[in-house]
């Protein structure tokens, strides 16, 4: 449960504890100097305006960033309270904040958490907290004693785990020895079908063909694909009972493939998004697999385009 730590480009090479006011410093001797302060390069005054700008939006994303020591450390970190709920396994947990949602997580799923964890001597080992980024991953691919809480939890719920070093890294060499200490929040359950799964809700849009899509997330990317790009995609699949058929998320990894080799609706759809787009799309039979094979029917897609070739 590890994420890529946030590298700035190679030609910013900024300091991690840069200030917005040294960002603003930076931007006035850039924009009052005749030479550029990049090697081999040499800016006009547009140009270095708009370098600063990025290297003021650096400096405010890097003291956006949590650091560890603001995350304080549980109070009952070396042991849980009397009262905390056990699992036949072992597992304790306290519910810090109650869920919002009625459905739980299953080991056949994928969930989307927040999550700091600890050593019950209060050192932090891991956090997707402060790296500022919600971490997607299978429950069958988790720690053993991870997925028995997170079962236990709703979308919404925070929920305090004490997991025990037989139920976590079993002492494996080069990993947090003990019981471990766990704070998450379930944030999603991206394989559960949506609750619009039978039918689109009235503000969704229509294709002439017939496609109906929404925008569940707006992209970062100005281009879109065309038929002859290969693009890289998370998808999950259902029928309009909500069965999952399938999905990228529960395989870890995103797909790639050409656009040309997809059904009718995917490439109709995936023109409409640009990249970082997540949408949702309900797909006709005769633009799906128009009753040659399984799964037959309408379908319905979540699709996040990842990047395009």
């Amino acid at each position: 449960m590890s994420g890529a730590p946030l590298v700035p480009p190679l030609w910013l090479k900024p300091s991690v504890g840069m200030t917005l006011h040294q960002g603003y410093v930076r931007l006035s001797r850039e924009l009052t100097t005749d030479s550029c302060s990049c090697p081999q390069l040499h800016y006009n005054v547009p140009m270095r305006f708009f370098r600063c700008l990025a290297l003021i939006c650096l400096a405010l994303s890097l003291s956006a960033q949590v650091k560890p020591s603001q995350i304080p450390v549980p109070s009952d970190v070396a042991a849980p309270p009397a009262d905390a709920a056990k699992t036949k396994s072992g597992v304790a947990s306290e519910v810090i904040k109650p869920g919002t949602g009625e459905a739980r997580p299953g080991k056949a799923d994928v969930v989307t958490i927040d999550y700091s964890a600890w050593t019950t001597d209060g050192k932090m080992f891991d956090s997707s907290v402060v790296r500022g980024r919600p971490a997607t991953m299978p429950v069958k691919g988790m720690l053993p004693g991870l997925a028995d809480g997170i079962e236990l939890m709703q979308v919404g719920e925070s929920r305090r785990l004490w997991i025990p070093e037989k139920l976590a890294y079993k002492g494996q060499s080069g990993k947090p020895k003990g019981t471990l200490v766990f704070d998450v929040t379930l944030l999603e359950i991206p394989t559960h079908a949506p609750a619009d799964v039978k039918t689109p809700p009235a503000d969704a849009q229509q294709t002439g063909s017939g496609l109906v899509y929404e925008v569940l997330r707006p992209g970062t990317g100005t281009h879109h694909p065309t038929k002859a790009d290969m693009v890289t995609v998370n998808y999950t699949g259902w029928t309009p009972d909500g069965h999952m058929f399938d999905s990228s998320l529960t395989r870890g990894a995103p797909s790639t493939f050409p656009l040309d080799r997809v059904i009718p609706g995917w490439t109709e759809g995936m023109k409409l998004m640009v990249e970082g787009e997540k949408a949702r799309f309900w797909i006709p039979e005769r633009l799906a697999y128009q009753g040659s094979s399984a799964p037959y029917g309408p379908l319905v897609f979540d699709i996040e385009l990842v990047k395009i070739q």
